[in-house]
């Protein structure tokens, strides 16, 4: 693969520390973003999960108080809550998006546990 490798992360997260070690050892050229600093879009995130190829519930931080307080997942269940709504709150609040995402490409992995990352290596 000749892509450049990107990885969204927060710096304190222990699975994102654990996957940016593993992208060090790989020897791999790669920019990380901490998505704290530098805000995803709504786009930006909608591109990460269509990358992903999975549910936006599952980029979903379920057990953040937030993600419950604002009844996140009932509400999106419950058709009360659209894709793009949702998206607008996690991008409000990036606590609430899973980490770390990292993308090579047109591929995304989600590094939950940080080994995934070998997929785009």
């Amino acid at each position: 693969m000749t892509d450049k490798i990107t990885i969204y992360q927060k710096p304190t997260c222990s699975k994102c520390r654990a996957t940016l070690a593993l992208l060090k050892e790989s020897g791999e050229e790669f920019d990380a973003v901490n998505y704290y600093d530098a805000r995803l879009t709504v786009e930006r995130l909608r591109e990460l999960i269509d990358k992903l190829g999975i549910p936006i519930m599952d980029v979903l931080r379920r057990e953040e108080s937030l993600a419950h307080d604002l009844k996140l997942v009932e509400r999106h269940q419950a058709g009360q809550l659209s894709d793009e709504e949702l998206m607008k709150i996690m991008v409000e609040n990036p606590d609430l998006i899973q980490r770390p995402i990292v993308v090579r490409g047109n591929q995304a992995v989600l590094c939950r546990p940080p080994e995934n990352v070998t997929k785009l290596l």
